[in-house]
C-alpha cells in the first residue's frame, strides 16, 4: 500500500522526497486513526484521501508563505537608530520653519517639483521661490538637521 502511496503523491507533486515525507504523514495519521479506520469498506481511500489532503495543504501552505515573504520583502525597511534619530530632529527642523518656508522646501525636495512649479503653487516668483528655499536650507543647517556637506535634495527626499 505504501509504494502506492507515494508513487500516486509523487505525481502529484512532482518531487518524490515531498511525496515519502507525505506518505509517512498519512499513515502516522492512519495509525493514530486505526481504531476508526479500520472499520471502513475502503481504508485505503481512506488514506489516499488523507495523504491527498496533506499534499493540499503542504502546498497551500507554500503559497501563503511565498505571498507573506513577498510582502514583507516589498515592506521599506526601517531605519537604524541613528537615521531614524536624524529623520526626526529634520522632520522637527522642518515643521518648525516658517510657513513659506516649510512649503517651498517641502515642494521642492521631498515633492521634487522644478522651481517654477514651487512658485505657481505658492503665487509667487521664481528667484522668491528659490530665496525661500535657500532660507529654509540656510535654517536647517544653523538648527543642525542638515549637515553643510550634505545635499538638501538628498536629505529632505528621503527622511
Amino acid at each position: 500500500m505504501y509504494p502506492r502511496i507515494v508513487g500516486s503523491l509523487s505525481l502529484m507533486c512532482g518531487d518524490a522526497h515531498l511525496a515519502e515525507e507525505l506518505a509517512q504523514d498519512a499513515f502516522a495519521k492512519l495509525c493514530r486513526d486505526w481504531w476508526r479506520v479500520r472499520r471502513m469498506d475502503h481504508p485505503e481511500a481512506w488514506l489516499h484521501k488523507v495523504a491527498i489532503n496533506l499534499a493540499t495543504s503542504h502546498f497551500r501552505r507554500r503559497g501563503a508563505e511565498r505571498r507573506a515573504r513577498a510582502r514583507l520583502e516589498a515592506r521599506p525597511t526601517l531605519p537604524n537608530d541613528e537615521d531614524h534619530a536624524s529623520s526626526l530632529a529634520l522632520r522637527r527642523s522642518v515643521a518648525g520653519l516658517p510657513p513659506r518656508q516649510k512649503a517651498a522646501v517641502v515642494l521642492r525636495y521631498y515633492v521634487d517639483l522644478p522651481f517654477a512649479k514651487v512658485a505657481e503653487l505658492l503665487g509667487v516668483t521664481e528667484s522668491t521661490a528659490k530665496s525661500l528655499v535657500a532660507k529654509a536650507v540656510e535654517r536647517l543647517r544653523a538648527d543642525g538637521a542638515l549637515d553643510t556637506r550634505e545635499e538638501a535634495s538628498d536629505v529632505i527626499r528621503h527622511p
